[in-house]
């Protein structure tokens, strides 16, 4: 039963990042945006995209699964500064807690493993 719950686990959490590449793919503009606020080209959505889409198949499949959520829990982390920028916004606000909330469970997995429903190790 462990087993299932971490594969649930990280389904739902891959849903974010899944989430995440199409809401980029279909509307680039207000993340090219935010990209550019910190000094880097636009384009870079492209990468971060691409990003999105590679987190959320390896959260579920593997290879790699607890680096993959560690390296997601900082990234989450770093996106969260994007919405405390706008704290006057309480939405923004909770969307912060809710990346650093993410974030918290992404460190769980990554200190305890995908259990045995992966594909790959």
């Amino acid at each position: 039963m462990r087993d299932l719950a971490d594969l649930a686990g990280r389904v739902l959490i891959a849903m974010l990042f899944l989430g995440g590449f199409v809401q980029k793919v279909s509307d680039p503009g207000p993340v090219a945006g935010m990209i550019r606020s910190i000094g880097l080209p636009g384009w870079f959505v492209w990468p971060v995209a691409a990003f999105n889409l590679m987190a959320a198949v390896c959260l579920v499949c593997g290879p790699r699964v607890r680096v993959w959520a560690l390296i997601l829990a900082v990234y989450c982390i770093f996106t969260s500064w994007f919405h405390w920028q706008l704290r006057s916004d309480p939405w923004q606000v909770t969307i912060a807690v809710k990346n650093w909330a993410i974030a918290g469970g992404l460190l769980v997995l990554w200190a305890h493993g995908p259990g045995r429903f992966v594909r790959w190790r």
